[in-house]
């Protein structure tokens, strides 16, 4: 498929800019750092005993300074909340670099990892050479007690920090990997609540001081003679006069181990991030008052809630704590219903996948003696205490701000959406918004009745204000086994949009395409990283002349 440039720029340009400016600044950092502990004086006799073990691991302790200050901005969710719905970032490409937050600190956690191992390389490398290379003409060098000293006993007495940092820091990067984060999502967020500990022993790791440089280069300048020692390359030649005398040091050499300079990196990200935590857990100790809690087909609940002074836009998100289940965790949720001013409450649409969920919906529901029916049930009980903490901001925030907008959405999915048809049906004469797609692909005909309601009083409403080609509906059922129809009459509007198997998406995009000319088109994805990626390819294709195509993919930070 061949790219458009315009396209590709419209996409990927914002993102692969930051991306040079991140890769610009590490090499530069690496670079000059490597540079100054081989070429400056006061490391003159350091670099002797070292040699390139020294200047890489100072440069990739550096680039690990960087990537841990940065690691950690990402993860402000209130600050890139407030900075979306400020005119700060104005203009919409700006903003949508916010939702590439996530991959972000993912690229930085990466990088420590990788700069990781090479600092332990080569310090592991430089341990060796200082008990091989033991130095009795400078003592204050040396971090061996003497020549030929294990290696080992180096490690225990002086790098005790760094073996604990190199242990947390695989313990999260193990737990991070996918296939856990699906399998079991409580170790992933147990294991990188460690960036606490990790963040005090790495402030306290350069404490020991077992790197020195020279703090009197000028008494004693590298290469000279000390009082006491003879020139083993001009012994037993003839001294010009006078030319001893300027060869021979004032002083013995003195070494300092360095200052340590992590804390002035990461205490300023450290320090934002604690604030906004702190401001989150003052903000989610509001009490929530559940209002309903309702049983949808295929294993859904939908929740509605109350909490006071809380307001929300379409398309944002809330972080759900329930300390029945846990304390500790915290679990992002989009928002299905908003606040409005006829009516306070919101909701959230949960699939039942994983411990928590499971645990979490039995404190809600009793367990179903009988198979669920297909129309909600609402169930009356006493429900447990629940922790909300938001909302935070994300890409489906974006759908109203295009005139034509295509949101696609794979199963449970459809979420944020769902907010955007609520507000929709609420008044849309407000929004910039003048034409909608919305494609909704599930393998379930059930799924359909999360929302079934929804749609068609959209649908009705649409249809009243003589506005029906507003919303371009598009269903897709992807499993034929046991597929019934949606009979019943109130469904009439949905069932005449449902199709089996699976969109072919080029063609709804030469749809789009030819019926919105000279138009920038939002394109909102929320679903499998199949239908991901297919979109994300289209979008960057140069087969559509006279339209452009922006992808916003739904991702949580």
């Amino acid at each position: 498929m061949v790219l458009s440039f315009k396209s590709w720029v419209a996409n990927e340009g914002g993102k692969h800019f930051v991306l040079v400016l991140w890769l610009g600044a590490n090499t530069w950092l690496f670079l000059r750092t490597f540079l100054t502990y081989s070429t400056g004086q006061q490391y003159y006799y350091l670099y002797k005993m070292l040699g390139l073990g020294l200047c890489i691991s100072r440069a990739s302790a550096s680039v690990l300074n960087l990537n841990c200050s940065l690691v950690l901005l990402p993860m402000c969710r209130s600050l890139l909340t407030c900075l979306r719905g400020t005119h700060t970032v104005s203009s919409r490409r700006t903003r949508r670099l916010l939702d590439k937050s996530k991959t972000f600190h993912v690229v930085c956690g990466v990088a420590i990892c990788i700069f990781s191992v090479v600092h332990v390389s080569a310090h592991l490398v430089n341990i060796v050479n200082f008990s091989a290379g033991y130095s009795e003409d400078l003592p204050g060098l040396n971090l061996a007690r003497y020549r030929g000293e294990d290696p080992r006993m180096i490690i225990l007495t002086t790098g005790v920090t760094g073996v604990i940092l190199v242990v947390i820091l695989f313990l999260m990067f193990t737990a991070s990997s996918y296939c856990i984060r699906v399998s079991n999502y409580e170790i992933f967020w147990y294991t990188h609540n460690l960036f606490i500990v990790f963040y005090i022993i790495l402030m306290l790791h350069m404490v020991g001081g077992a790197l020195k440089y020279q703090s009197n280069v000028d008494a004693h300048p590298p290469g000279c003679l000390s009082a006491n020692q003879s020139s083993p390359v001009l012994q037993g030649e003839e001294l010009e006069p006078g030319s001893g005398e300027e060869r021979r040091c004032k002083e013995e050499a003195r070494f300092h181990p360095h200052y340590p300079q992590t804390w002035m990196w990461v205490s300023g990200p450290l320090c934002l991030y604690c604030a906004e935590r702190f401001y989150r857990y003052i903000r989610s100790s509001d009490p929530v008052t559940i209002v309903t809690v309702i049983r949808h087909p295929c294993d859904v609940i939908e929740v509605r809630m109350l909490k006071r002074d809380f307001k929300a836009h379409p398309g944002q998100y809330i972080v759900l704590n329930c300390p029945g289940v846990s304390s500790f965790e915290n679990h992002p949720f989009t928002l299905t219903t908003c606040p409005t001013e006829e009516k306070e409450t919101f909701g959230i649409h949960l699939r039942i996948v994983g411990d928590w969920t499971e645990r979490f919906t039995e404190l809600l529901l009793p367990k179903p003696g009988v198979e669920s029916e297909i129309l909600p049930m609402v169930q009356q009980r006493r429900y447990p205490k629940l922790c909300v903490d938001g909302p935070f901001g994300s890409s489906s925030e974006e759908v109203f701000n295009y005139e034509v907008s295509l949101c696609v959405a794979g199963g449970i999915g459809v979420t944020p959406f769902a907010c955007v048809l609520h507000a929709l049906l609420d008044g849309w004469r407000q929004f910039r918004l003048r034409r909608l797609y919305f494609v909704w692909v599930c393998r379930e005909l059930q799924s359909f009745y999360w929302f079934s309601e929804l749609l068609c009083a959209l649908h009705h409403k649409l249809w009243q204000e003589n506005r029906p080609d507003y919303l371009n509906l598009k269903l897709f059922v992807s499993q034929t086994e046991d597929l019934q129809s949606m009979s019943e009459e109130k469904y009439r509007p949905l069932s005449s949009r449902l199709s089996i198997g699976r969109p072919r998406w080029k063609l709804l995009f030469d749809e789009i395409g030819n019926a919105n000319k000279h138009k920038r088109v939002g394109v909102f994805c929320c679903g499998p990283k199949g239908i991901s990626r297919t979109l994300h390819r289209l979008c960057n294709s140069s087969r559509y002349t006279g339209v452009t195509f922006e992808f916003n993919k739904e991702s949580f930070s």
